[in-house]
């Protein structure tokens, strides 16, 4: 998803129509989203008509109907975003609550869907049993996707896609002894280890942190055999209904070891942010922070919660003056702004809680020289 709304930010187009519909995730919920989706589209037409000329509207039009004819409101996440011009459309499913609007513009409307993801703790949940394994994507408390052999990011793997049984454990010898604790830990190792090769494919593609989720033996006997195990930023051992419980329920089950994470990031970064300081590659001047994030220089910007600045921006000059009220050429929220070129630029955007993050600093960038 990051990369598809960098390369929606990248993009200039006349006109550039961005459409978000709110979506459900669960029948009867989602018999309305067909409604709602074409209640916006009517939106967008009726604009389109007005603005623009016949062949311009009347392309978009039918481009953005030939992809939606066919949508699958089954697999509906919390927003379904549509980006249009003359040349392309994108459909994003998206875990995260927006406002139903119709934006048409030069750009794309990605800033809001830019801060919420860069928000968001975004992580896989490896769920072990000695019968199978599953994995499940999520952002922040909510379900992303749960992996079967539909998953589209599964396609042309050369290990074996998710979810995995364990068809190989009391394969040999007779029941007894296979069963016995040495053999059964040595087949359940060979098989975790299988199940690993997996997780390290798809974490080639998307290096996203790991949640490790099963009994404490099976737990231990992953982190002996994954080849990766600074990425798994925690285990959970008491989760309940590990092969029959919905994802929704698995992704409920570990969030108080989510937010643990969250919190040790939070204090990793005061750490670094003083370190920035004492090198003298910290930008706290809103101007500099700006002018250091346009020209690529943003390694980590730092954001206090829930802080926006309207601002005038001068990309020619570079500069950024602070104004109070919305006026004509005043951005609304040139902190958006700044995270969009820190993150374009790839860079990373970390969101402080307020009690960490004073108001008097609501902004730090460390930049990378």
């Amino acid at each position: 998803m990051k990369a598809t709304l960098k390369s929606l930010r990248e993009t200039k187009a006349d006109p550039a129509v961005s459409i978000f519909v709110k979506t459900h995730r669960e029948h009867p919920a989602n018999d309305q989203d067909p409604i709602a989706l074409k209640n916006q589209l009517k939106v967008a037409e009726e604009r389109l008509i007005k603005e623009y000329d016949k062949r311009t509207a009347t392309t978009i039009l039918d481009n953005i109907h030939a992809k939606t004819k066919e949508l699958n409101h089954n697999y509906n996440l919390d927003t379904l975003a549509i980006f249009a011009s003359i040349d392309d459309v994108q459909i994003v499913r998206m875990p995260l609550d927006t406002t139903e609007r119709v934006v048409i513009s030069y750009r794309f409307a990605t800033r809001d869907l830019v801060r919420d993801m860069a928000s968001a703790v975004h992580y896989y949940i490896v769920v072990l049993t000695r019968d199978g394994a599953r994995l499940i994507e999520a952002s922040n408390d909510r379900v992303v996707a749960e992996f079967d052999k539909d998953n589209d990011k599964q396609n042309n793997m050369e290990s074996i896609p998710f979810p995995i049984d364990n068809n190989g454990l009391y394969t040999t010898g007779d029941g007894g002894s296979d069963r016995s604790s040495n053999n059964e830990s040595s087949y359940l190792k060979e098989f975790f280890n299988q199940v690993d090769k997996s997780v390290q494919e798809l974490w080639g593609e998307h290096k996203m942190p790991l949640v490790i989720v099963g009994d404490i033996r099976n737990i231990g006997y992953y982190k002996d055999v994954c080849d990766r195990p600074e990425n798994i930023i925690a285990t959970v051992s008491n989760v309940t209904e590990l092969e029959e419980g919905s994802a929704q329920h698995i992704v409920d089950s570990v969030q108080e070891a989510v937010e643990k994470y969250r919190t040790s990031l939070h204090e990793a970064a005061l750490g670094e942010i003083d370190k920035a300081r004492g090198a003298n590659m910290l930008r706290t001047d809103l101007q500099d922070v700006y002018r250091a994030a346009f020209q690529g220089a943003g390694e980590t910007l730092y954001v206090r919660r829930g802080y926006i600045q309207s601002a005038k921006i001068d990309e020619t000059a570079q500069t950024l003056t602070l104004v109070d009220d919305a006026a004509e050429g005043v951005t609304d929220d040139a902190v958006g702004e700044i995270i969009e070129h820190v993150i374009h630029n790839g860079g990373k955007a970390v969101f402080m809680p307020q009690d960490i993050m004073s108001a008097d600093q609501p902004i730090a960038l460390v930049t990378r020289y």
